[in-house]
């Protein structure tokens, strides 16, 4: 049995604790420590320890692990405190606010021989999950234009997501799971990052971005966040040699529309069409195309279990961590040519 201690204790720290409570046996949560006291409050009324400060938390011999799920900006210094104290350290995404501070950690746990790891679980999200299992089958043949979308209506929550200086913003809320799980699938280098970040209603921070990335292969990414945005975009769609994809959201409803005419018989007659006539935009014949739905996989479990039982499986048995350090390390590098992008308004070449 291993014991688990948090720095910070609110929305994500939270959700950890019921995972870790009700669906996981084999790490007891003894403690937290939260600059705020109201979340102290709230950890006592769980049954936990309320560390009085963070040195109490590292000073305390029966914790072997430690939850990093604090505002942004505080990661790299409870990370190290953490490692350099003989813990186990899970951190939550994003690691850090740029790689130089990532490349510090990861040094940092090799030198004290301790696991570190980011908690990136939205490589288990059942639509991820879909899509990549369908693209990768060659249903629709090669790839070469996959887009991800995740928007609402509701603006940024209030709090520090709206303050720069402690890693606010959507890039690093949301863009960070939705490049991890790009890079996670595409084994090839990011070489053209473009990005347009907007602050419509947040001064200090990106409310919206579109995020362009171009792999080695040509591959095209397009990765959208929208807090504005009240008619949604499918969640995923993908355009393949041979097939189109589309899963409208999380509940993984989606389809593919597979070719079943590649050489596409064009005929002689112009179409007409409401637009006027057409020859090229006019719509296939249905006997030339297969549409096959999609549906969500039964096989995934869509929660931090997978995280931590590859967590346990590195300290217990040195197994190869699944979420590595190192690709983590290459998400932050893309987010921050994506900001530099932004900044200048500019393609930024790259070798990520």
């Amino acid at each position: 049995m291993h014991t688990l201690a948090m720095f910070g204790f609110g929305g994500m720290a939270g959700i950890h604790h019921k995972v870790l409570t009700n669906d996981y046996d084999k790490i007891q949560v003894k403690g937290v420590y939260d600059i705020d006291n109201k979340r102290m409050d709230a950890a006592k009324e769980k049954g936990l320890v309320a560390y009085l400060s963070k040195e109490d938390l590292l000073n305390d011999n029966e914790v072997d692990i430690v939850l990093v799920a604090t505002t942004n900006d505080s990661h790299k210094e409870l990370c190290i405190d953490a490692l350099n104290a003989g813990k186990h350290v899970i951190c939550e995404k994003p690691a850090t606010m740029c790689a130089d501070d990532l490349v510090e950690i990861i040094e940092c746990a090799k030198k004290n021989n301790k696991v570190f790891t980011i908690d990136q679980n939205r490589r288990v999200n059942k639509d991820f999950v879909l899509m990549r299992r369908t693209v990768e089958s060659g249903i629709i043949g090669k790839p070469y234009v996959i887009e991800s979308r995740v928007e609402g209506s509701r603006g940024l929550p209030s709090g520090w997501r709206e303050k720069k200086a402690q890693g606010g913003g959507m890039m690093l809320d949301w863009g960070v799971h939705l490049i991890d799980q790009i890079m996670y699938m595409i084994d090839e280098k990011v070489v053209n990052v473009f990005c347009k970040m907007l602050s419509l209603n947040y001064p200090e921070v990106d409310d919206n971005f579109r995020l362009t990335l171009t792999f080695e292969s040509g591959l095209i990414a397009h990765i959208e966040v929208s807090t504005n945005n009240f008619i949604s975009h499918p969640r995923w769609y993908v355009l393949g040699t041979d097939g189109t994809l589309q899963i409208d959201d999380w509940s993984c409803e989606g389809k593919v529309v597979k070719c079943l005419d590649k050489e596409n018989s064009w005929g002689v007659d112009i179409v007409s069409t409401k637009a006027g006539p057409s020859k090229t935009m006019a719509p296939r014949s249905e006997d030339t195309v297969e549409t096959i739905k999609l549906s969500a996989p039964c096989d995934v479990m869509d929660n931090l279990v997978p995280t931590y039982e590859q967590f346990l499986d590195a300290i217990d048995n040195g197994a190869e961590l699944k979420i590595k350090p190192e690709e983590a390390l290459r998400v932050i590098k893309v987010m921050e040519a994506a900001f530099l992008s932004s900044e200048k308004c500019e393609t930024v070449k790259t070798n990520i």
